[in-house]
């Protein structure tokens, strides 16, 4: 059985801790990058193990009116399958309850997982400029 701890703060967190994550990416973010994406967003949070390793996380950026935006979801492959992400998801959404909008762009095959939470498919746009993808321009 899996002890994990879930967290709205940083506190303590180090770049150490994040080891292992934006798996499939060509151009990872370093684990220093990783950290400021944290510190930066409107709100995080982090499942961290009974080691102290944070294990999956999920940001949020937002006004603090009407808007909110999902751009980050990720549980270590290690962990995957074992209701972390759909915790990780439940507790954003509580937190993002009084927003009248909460967007997310994501592949394909991950909309039956937003599905789930009531999220529904739409059209949308993106942009990605892919020489800053490691957020050290």
């Amino acid at each position: 059985m899996l002890n994990i701890h879930y967290l709205d703060s940083l506190k303590g967190v180090t770049e150490e801790n994040l080891e292992g994550f934006f798996v499939g990416w060509p151009k990872k973010p370093s684990t220093k990058t990783h950290l400021k994406i944290l510190q930066k967003s409107s709100h995080c949070i982090l499942a961290r193990d009974e080691q102290g390793k944070i294990v999956g996380f999920i940001t949020a950026i937002t006004d603090g009116v009407l808007s909110a935006y999902i751009p980050f979801l990720e549980v270590l492959p290690t962990h995957r399958g074992k209701g972390i992400g759909t915790e990780l998801m439940k507790r954003m959404l509580e937190t993002l309850k009084p927003m009248y909008m909460i967007d997310l762009l994501c592949d394909q095959e991950l909309e039956s997982f937003y599905k789930k939470f009531g999220m529904k498919k739409t059209t949308g746009m993106m942009l990605r400029n892919f020489n800053n993808q490691t957020g050290e321009q």
